[in-house]
């Protein structure tokens, strides 16, 4: 798993560019066993409320096994104008009702994550630009 997550974090860091003030999240969901294509349906249609809270959605990656544990997991990056930028995005969204709404029919037959792990990043000054 470590490995994958050091790939992922030289994979972002190879398409950001360094004269970008923004900060990237690197955010990490381990489903709970069996709700893997629960979590991906929640994704999807959380990054609209990503957008409408003001942060990017650069990429998202396809849900996959991770071999050490056995859980599935699902991996995304976000951008963000800053830090602070991205705490009032986030305080902004998890108030939102829309996010309430989908949220609990997405957990309507149960749990669906059993943890996030996220990971602010700045790019550095020799990277190149984002194409996305």
């Amino acid at each position: 798993m470590k490995i994958l997550l050091s790939f992922l974090f030289m994979v972002l860091l190879a398409t950001v560019h360094a004269s970008d003030s923004k900060v990237y999240e690197l955010r990490t969901y381990i489903a709970e066993p069996g709700k893997v294509d629960d979590l991906v349906s929640r994704l999807q249609s959380a990054s609209q409320l990503f957008t409408k809270h003001g942060m990017e959605n650069v990429i998202f990656w396809a849900p996959y096994k991770d071999k050490e544990t056995g859980q599935d997991r699902m991996t995304y990056v976000l951008g963000h104008k800053s830090r602070d930028a991205a705490a009032a995005s986030w305080k902004a969204f998890v108030a939102d009702p829309e996010w309430h709404k989908l949220r609990d029919a997405n957990e309507a037959n149960g749990k669906v994550v059993t943890k996030v792990d996220s990971t602010f990043l700045v790019p550095t000054d020799y990277s190149p630009p984002v194409k996305v």
